[in-house]
């Protein structure tokens, strides 16, 4: 059961700075904040008064040693909630563009382990769906609930990099399960997507195909990101040998999107011999293309799928996670920031093992079989 929000004390028009200041100080003794204040422009939101008015009242809480006023940075915290103080949050909250369910089985799993391990340490978790819509809507649904509930810390599952860059500027301490774009320093947890994808193309590339293709979500998630760079370092190979032709497909994830991005690659004067699936939901959809022109795999097309799933992982080549290894990796950084309050902002990475299921097979040079 989640904790009850933070009730802030409003400031009144009679001192209104001395008021803000008397309200942020009890926030402070409440444990509503840990290392550092919110930026002025969220603290003239939670108390409803302009930004002179916070600044006089943060000048005042400085000049009590309770915060070090930073130019540029977030004001530091120099008086720590004692003992005696309101307990902190042990709210966590998990935030997914989609069900829970929907994600990977070694996501899920690792994501029930997890939450089992928080409840053994007396935290509750939440899941919070933000939809796929405008970036706008999806941080208002976001700020709405933490406006509402006090939460510690989030899981953000796959999410976009407005959500991601949402919970640096409002400093709430957050683990990505998934990959961090660029721009934005959180702690993640992900598979190397690019490392695999490398490996993906360079042994292709090993058994002569020259003429490959990468299907990847048009999402501009930092995981498909990373994939198609990866995919591109690996189809260049060696300095000493040619380089591979080697293309990225995006797609809208629909089985008519994914076939009409299909029919325009296999209409190519030479189209590709290898083709990488990024995600396994679309394996389907490219397998009942490929039926529909006759091309057979892997004697006309070689096929890997970049994850794993337990519908296809004796019949398809792929890259898996041990599942046990997922979680409990994921498991120890979300117990490691529960109870530190924070994780170092760098990328875990985990290299998953190929498995080899016959669909990938060798061809003799250039002049390959390639379907036409």
């Amino acid at each position: 059961m989640s904790s009850q929000p933070p009730v802030f004390e409003l400031p009144r028009r009679h001192s209104l700075s001395a008021q803000a200041a008397t309200a942020i100080r009890k926030a402070i003794a409440e444990g509503t904040w840990r290392e550092s204040l919110p930026s002025e422009r969220r603290l003239c939101e939670l108390f409803q008064v302009s930004r002179p008015t916070i600044r006089t009242a943060l000048r005042l809480l400085a000049d009590e040693s309770l915060i070090e006023i930073r130019h540029g940075r977030r004001n530091r915290l120099l008086s720590r909630p004692t003992a005696a103080a309101a307990p902190r949050s042990r709210l966590v909250l998990l935030v997914s563009h989609q069900p829970i369910a929907h994600t990977s089985l070694t996501a899920y799993q690792g994501l029930a382990e997890m939450r089992a391990h928080l409840a053994e340490h007396g935290f509750s978790t939440e899941v919070l769906i933000c939809p796929a819509r405008s970036a706008c809507a999806q941080q208002r649904r976001l700020a709405t609930f933490v406006r509402q509930n006090r939460v510690f810390c989030c899981v953000l599952i796959s999410v976009s990099q407005g959500l991601q860059r949402w919970c640096v500027d409002h400093a709430i301490p957050a683990l990505v399960l998934g990959s961090c774009h660029a721009t934005v320093r959180l702690p993640s947890l992900d598979v190397d997507y690019r490392a695999v994808c490398r490996h993906a193309a360079g042994l292709l590339r090993s058994q002569g195909h020259r003429r490959l293709a990468l299907l990847v979500p048009d999402s501009g998630m930092a995981g498909d990101l990373a994939s198609e760079e990866g995919f591109r370092e690996g189809s260049r190979g060696p300095a000493s040998t040619s380089e591979a032709d080697a293309r990225i497909v995006r797609h809208n994830g629909t089985k008519p999107g994914i076939h009409s991005r299909l029919d325009a690659l296999f209409a190519a004067p030479r189209p590709p011999t290898a083709l990488l699936i990024a995600k396994p939901v679309h394996t389907l959809a490219v397998l009942t293309y490929l039926l529909r022109r006759g091309l057979r795999v892997p004697d006309d097309v070689a096929l890997i799928v970049r994850d794993s799933d337990h519908l296809y992982e004796d019949a398809l080549s792929h890259y898996r996670i041990e599942g046990e290894t997922f979680a409990h990796r994921l498991t120890r950084l979300m117990l490691q920031l529960v109870n530190q309050g924070y994780l170092n902002p760098e990328p875990n990475l985990i290299f998953p093992r190929y498995v080899s299921c016959g669909t990938v097979q060798r061809i003799l040079g250039e002049s390959d079989r390639g379907p036409g």
